[in-house]
C-alpha cells in the first residue's frame, strides 16, 4: 500500500463528504445515529469475534494486562455503545444556534453562528469504544471525520466503521462522512498531520 496515496484519497473523501454534511438536516444526523446505534447491535457478535482477533494478537505481542482490558469490548460493551449513540442523537444540534446578537444603528442584526468545523481528524489509543464515540459527536456537529485508533484495535475499530457506514448509508449520506484508517502503518499518522488541505482539525 503506498501510504501517501491511501491518506490523500481518504483526504479528498472526507473533504467531499463533509460539504455534503454541512447541509444535512438534525433530522437526517439523528437518523443515522439511530441507524447506526441499530448496526452496532445487530452486528453485536461480529463485533465481539473482530475483537477476540485483536485480543488474540494482543496476548501473543505480550501487551501488559492494563491494555488488554482497555481493548477487550464485550456483548454488554458493545449495548453500552449502542445506547451512547442513542444519547448523542437526543442532544439539541449545535449548528445553526445564534448567540451574541445586536442591532446595529443601521438596523442590522449582527451576531455568531455556529457552523462546521469540517474535517476532523482525531488519533486515539486502543479503546474500541472511542471510535464510535468520536464519530457519533462529530456526525451530530456536522464534521466529518477520520479516525486512527491504535493499531492494537484495528479490526475492533473497522468492524465498528462498517457499522456506522452502514448507518449513514441508511438515509443516503456518504459513508465518507466516518472513515477509519485501514492500516497499523505509522506513516498513515504522519501523512494525516500533513494534510491541511483536507483536514481542518486534528
Amino acid at each position: 500500500m503506498d501510504i501517501k496515496e491511501y491518506m490523500q484519497t481518504v483526504g479528498r473523501q472526507a473533504r467531499a463528504a463533509s460539504r455534503r454534511l454541512a447541509g444535512a438536516t438534525t433530522a437526517e444526523k439523528n437518523a443515522a445515529l439511530l441507524h447506526i446505534a441499530a448496526a452496532i447491535r445487530r452486528e453485536s457478535a461480529a463485533l465481539v469475534d473482530a475483537n477476540q482477533e485483536d485480543l488474540a494478537a494482543a496476548h501473543a505481542a505480550g501487551l501488559e494486562s492494563a491494555m488488554i482490558d482497555r481493548l477487550t469490548l464485550s456483548e454488554k460493551g458493545v449495548e453500552s455503545m449502542a445506547e451512547g449513540v442513542e444519547q448523542v442523537a437526543t442532544l439539541a444540534d449545535p449548528i445553526g444556534e445564534m448567540t451574541d446578537i445586536k442591532y446595529r444603528p443601521s438596523g442590522i442584526q449582527v451576531g455568531k453562528m455556529r457552523v462546521p468545523l469540517g474535517v476532523i481528524g482525531i488519533i486515539y489509543e486502543s479503546r474500541p469504544n472511542v471510535t464510535l464515540e468520536a464519530a457519533s459527536l462529530c456526525l451530530k456537529s456536522g464534521n466529518a471525520t477520520i479516525l486512527r485508533g491504535g493499531s492494537e484495535a484495528l479490526q475492533s475499530n473497522n468492524a465498528i466503521a462498517a457499522c456506522i457506514q452502514r448507518g449513514l448509508e441508511a438515509v443516503g449520506l456518504p459513508r465518507a462522512i466516518v472513515q477509519v484508517v485501514e492500516t497499523a502503518d505509522r506513516a498513515a499518522v504522519g501523512q494525516l498531520i500533513t494534510l491541511p488541505e483536507f483536514v481542518d482539525v486534528i
